[in-house]
């Protein structure tokens, strides 16, 4: 009940806007990392263990005060899901992007490939500065080098990557581990996005946190990747050329866990996904995914949707997960 509670809270009122703890628990990774960093694993290991512990160990405390008390259980992991899924927030800002971008002249249909330059959308100098002043919302991508087209892929890959990472994956471990699952699988992903580059400052220190957050999603990706196939013909897509993206595309992603995810979404929208990647830190030729056009803001959208989709599902099959598992231990 909790769980379900929690995810009702975030598709009602997204993430805290104030006081939110995973900011929290990010501004004071941050600090630890500057006063421990060194350029070496050794180092990026101690940093990620203590600060995972933290988190589990802070689960386990709470877990505690509220054994045999029903309600404050119930709430209490309610209150504690709430924080740590990021799905409303996620689809929220996708969607704005879209309407940045369908309200700047793209018509949904598809983009050439070629984009649009630092003109503006459709004769609207601010259109396209708008658009990109949403991208750090939902990657980490160098906003400046992406053009329209640029945009709406990273968005797509963004939204399907992160609904693994910021709502099935806690869900599943809540249903799981409870309170302590829900913070470290948190805490792991956060320290992910902080430090798990191959930046030439995080390519050794933050080699830890990376490799944690590949071991905590392998489940959670491959859930999401069968969802997804599940879901494709609510979005007019087809399971079978989800399963065969998914099957065929996958592998050769950089991430083992991005890549299943993000190839089966690109098969049930029928779109192409991958490509030139251009980060801060460089740049990635990531393979292609899917047989289709590549994605516009119409496309963007219906990603959103399945967003949305996954989350719910993922809800009820954590309830149900988390109502098995005390049985199934005995």
């Amino acid at each position: 009940m909790g769980l379900l509670l929690g995810a009702a809270a975030d598709a009602l009122f997204a993430d805290p806007t104030r006081w939110h703890p995973v900011a929290g628990f990010g501004r004071l990774a941050g600090r630890l990392e500057r006063a421990c960093y060194a350029d070496n694993r050794a180092a990026g290991v101690g940093y990620a263990a203590l600060c995972t512990g933290a988190a589990v160990g802070l689960g386990v405390v709470l877990s505690r005060a509220v054994r045999g008390r029903p309600v404050a259980e119930t709430l209490t992991v309610a209150a504690v899901t709430w924080t740590v899924l990021g799905g409303t927030s996620l689809a929220g800002e996708a969607a704005a992007l879209a309407g940045e971008l369908e309200g700047g002249g793209l018509d949904g249909g598809g983009l050439d490939g070629g984009g649009l330059d630092g003109g503006g959308l459709d004769g609207r100098p601010n259109a396209l500065d708008a658009a990109r002043a949403r991208i750090p919302h939902l990657c980490g991508r160098d906003p400046n080098a992406l053009d329209a087209a640029g945009m709406v892929r990273a968005a797509c890959e963004s939204v399907a990557e992160n609904t693994s990472d910021a709502v099935v994956g806690p869900l599943l471990f809540g249903a799981v581990a409870g309170l302590p699952g829900l913070l470290g699988y948190r805490a792991v992903n956060t320290l992910d996005a902080m430090v798990g580059y191959r930046s030439e400052r995080y390519h050794r220190f933050g080699w830890a946190a990376a490799r944690a957050d590949d071991l905590v999603n392998l489940v959670p990706a491959r859930l999401t990747a069968a969802l997804t196939v599940a879901a494709a013909p609510l979005l007019g897509g087809s399971p079978a050329a989800a399963v065969r993206a998914w099957r065929r595309d996958a592998g050769g992603h950089p991430s083992p866990n991005a890549g299943p995810v993000e190839a089966a979404a690109a098969g049930a929208l029928g779109v192409r996904l991958g490509g030139l990647t251009r980060y801060p830190h460089g740049v990635e030729l990531r393979p292609v995914l899917g047989d289709g056009p590549p994605p516009g803001p119409a496309d963007l959208r219906r990603m959103v949707r399945l967003s949305r989709l996954l989350g719910w599902a993922a809800a009820g099959l954590a309830a149900l997960v988390a109502v098995l598992v005390p049985h199934a231990l005995g």
